[in-house]
């Protein structure tokens, strides 16, 4: 099964893109800085894309508009993370979103007809557990639940990112995976720059430039390499497995987000505004391990 290769390898790469966005709005002013940025990119980049493949000959165009359903439904729920991951802790964030395994197991058992054994069930709620661990904020060694609108926020996402995968496979059983790609890219990247064209994000932007900051050049390497390969590896291995298995694997990119935040955060203080006491630590290292369970489970 090479597909259980690839998709780790895609969690991996967009363990790298979440950790880069977060270095990103560090430089900003404004949540909508960051988004503005990766809409500009991610147009031509998909227009590129489907300018060099073109249209293939003989589809059904039923199919062009799954695969632009898909490309909208994640670009909504990555407008909201983004959002949160604006002000919160990369480690903390993102293994919130990778609750999508749960909605795409329900999804693709009422739409797509995939079976779910009781284990996997069992690996859903250990990704619940774990995702809802994360939501704990750890003060003065007093451990006190906090559940707050951020976290709802971020399961609906997840939920989003869920169903988009869901739409992604309908669209990828008739469509090439690149082809696929541009038409979600595309999507994404209007839809970001539509929502995020704000007056303090757009002048967040124009001083980068004038600064000749050093954050254009970390954008640029995020959004044209490093989003687009994890991107279309994710989606080679949705064309491979079945969608709710390829998800559940694609959540292992919590623990990649967790572990690279925690290095950066030991090795180069304060670079992301991560928390480092051994309480919150340990929390979040086994609220991934949690999380990495009930993916292993949700995979069998």
């Amino acid at each position: 099964m090479d597909w259980i290769i690839i998709v780790i390898a895609s969690a991996a790469v967009m363990g790298l893109v979440s950790i880069s966005d977060k270095a990103e709005h560090r430089f900003g002013t404004s949540p909508s800085t960051v988004p503005l940025m990766m809409g500009i990119i991610q147009i031509p980049s998909g227009i590129i894309i489907l300018t060099v493949l073109g249209i293939p000959s003989g589809i059904d165009y039923l199919l062009i508009m799954f695969a632009f359903l898909s490309g909208l439904l994640f670009a909504i729920g990555a407008i909201l993370w983004q959002r949160i991951l604006f002000t919160h802790e990369v480690s903390r964030t993102i293994p919130i979103t990778q609750s999508a395994p749960i909605f795409a197991a329900l999804l693709s058992l009422t739409v797509l007809d995939e079976s779910i054994s009781f284990l996997q069930w069992l690996g859903i709620v250990s990704t619940v557990v774990g995702c809802m661990l994360l939501s704990i904020k750890i003060k003065q060694g007093i451990g006190s639940a906090f559940l707050g609108r951020s976290f709802y926020v971020l399961m609906f996402a997840a939920l989003l990112v869920g169903a988009s995968n869901v739409v992604g496979k309908m669209a990828l059983d008739g469509l090439p995976v690149l082809f696929t790609h541009g038409v979600r890219v595309l999507t994404l990247g209007l839809f970001f720059t539509l929502v995020s064209f704000r007056a303090s994000a757009w002048s967040d932007v124009k001083r980068y430039f004038s600064e000749r900051s050093p954050v254009l050049l970390l954008v640029g390497l995020n959004e044209f390499i490093t989003a687009n390969v994890g991107g279309i590896l994710l989606l080679w291995a949705l064309s491979l497995g079945p969608v709710s298995l390829v998800t559940a694997l694609s959540g292992t990119r919590a623990l990649f987000v967790v572990m690279y935040g925690l290095c950066l955060a030991i090795f180069m203080k304060g670079a992301l505004g991560e928390e480092t006491t051994p309480g919150i630590i340990l929390l979040k290292v086994f609220s991934a391990v949690l999380i990495v369970v009930g993916i292993a489970a949700i995979s069998v």
